[in-house]
Parts: structure tokens; C-alpha cells; sequence
């Protein structure tokens, strides 16, 4: 029986390091936060016009007079509601990191002696 033998190792690089900056910091992602932005406040418009239309007052008289009143909730229009409401907050937490990456400084390096 043989003994597998490991692969030789090669000392040579094989892809060069990059020569331009990384793509984190580009101002073009202020247009990107803006828009993810205006998204989402459309998402909280959307949850405002959706949650009303999830709750129903109901108001039976009875042959006494006796008003009862029910409520009734509709969980389609509230679980709208909250998923527009979490997209939103979700886009608004994106749009502060794209914000800071669009305007943040890189630190100098330090060249030692």
C-alpha cells in the first residue's frame, strides 16, 4: 500500500495585491442614502394607511336598546403595518452606514523610519 503524498508547494504569488482603494469609500453612496431615504419614508406612509384599516369598531343595538360594542382586528393590515414599519427602519439604518462611508476620512498611515 502507498502513503499519499502532499501536493508541492509553490512560492510563487498568484494575484498581485490592489493597487486602487477598496470600494467602501465612495461619495456615490450619499445618492444611494438618499434614496433609501425617500424609500422609506414611503414605507411609514404605507404603515400609517395601513394600520387603520386593520382595526373595525363593530356597534350591535340590542331589542332593549343595549349598545354593545366589539372590536375586530384585521391581521393582515397590521402585519403590513409592522413589516412596512421594520423595512423602514431597516433602510434607515443602511442609509446612515452608506452615509458615513460616503463622507468618512481614511486615516493617514504612519510611515516609520
Amino acid at each position: 500500500m502507498t502513503t499519499p503524498q502532499a501536493p508541492e508547494v509553490s512560492e510563487e504569488v498568484v494575484a498581485p495585491p490592489p493597487t486602487e482603494p477598496g470600494l467602501l469609500h465612495r461619495p456615490r453612496r450619499a445618492w444611494v442614502a438618499l434614496a433609501e431615504l425617500i424609500l422609506a419614508g414611503g414605507a411609514v406612509w404605507l404603515a400609517f394607511y395601513c394600520w387603520p384599516r386593520g382595526i373595525h369598531t363593530i356597534t350591535t343595538v340590542l331589542n332593549d336598546g343595549t349598545e354593545l360594542e366589539s372590536t375586530r382586528y384585521y391581521g393582515n393590515w397590521l402585519g403590513a403595518a409592522v413589516a412596512l414599519g421594520t423595512v423602514a427602519g431597516v433602510l434607515v439604518l443602511d442609509a446612515i452606514r452608506q452615509i458615513v462611508l460616503a463622507v468618512r476620512i481614511r486615516p493617514r498611515r504612519r510611515h516609520r523610519a
